[in-house]
């Protein structure tokens, strides 16, 4: 059975908390439950990791080398500045797709770049929690772009 591990990045914990007017009022754990379910239409296995350190997020994605199919990230604001989490993502070479809640291209425009994307197969923005639905029926689908 395909796995997959899905990484979420810096106050992604404080969903339904932080600026629910861009995020929503549902939590980390719902969004976990909806990519639960999800993974179990599909016949995969997921497995989840948060963190707010981005030391963390790197040794995590090392660490599912040999071990998930590809990785689902949304590393919050380290998206626009973590060549270390890109660098990351470079040195395993596991399919990933970079998930963002809100539409980071209609934002700020310090949030319009992204460093870790480039090393990803594809981004989706602005789709709310279901962005992260579609990376993994695109992950577990092994379409190509």
């Amino acid at each position: 059975m395909k796995k997959y591990l899905v990484i979420n990045g810096v106050n992604l914990n404080m969903l339904g908390i932080r600026e629910p007017g861009i995020y929503g009022n549902s939590t980390l754990e719902d969004l976990e439950n909806n990519i639960r379910r999800k993974a179990r239409e599909l016949g995969v296995e997921v497995d989840f990791f948060q963190s707010n350190i981005e030391g963390e997020i790197c040794t995590q994605i090392q660490q599912a080398l040999n071990i998930f199919d590809g990785i689902i990230i949304n590393p919050g604001a380290f998206t626009h500045y973590s060549y270390a989490i890109r660098d990351a993502l470079a040195s395993v070479k596991l399919p990933a797709v970079e998930v963002h809640i809100s539409n980071i291209h209609k934002r700020e425009e310090f949030r319009h770049t992204s460093v870790t994307a480039p090393e990803c197969t594809g981004q989706i923005c602005g789709l709310g929690f279901k962005g992260y639905e579609l990376a993994l029926e695109f992950l577990a689908g092994e379409e190509k772009c």
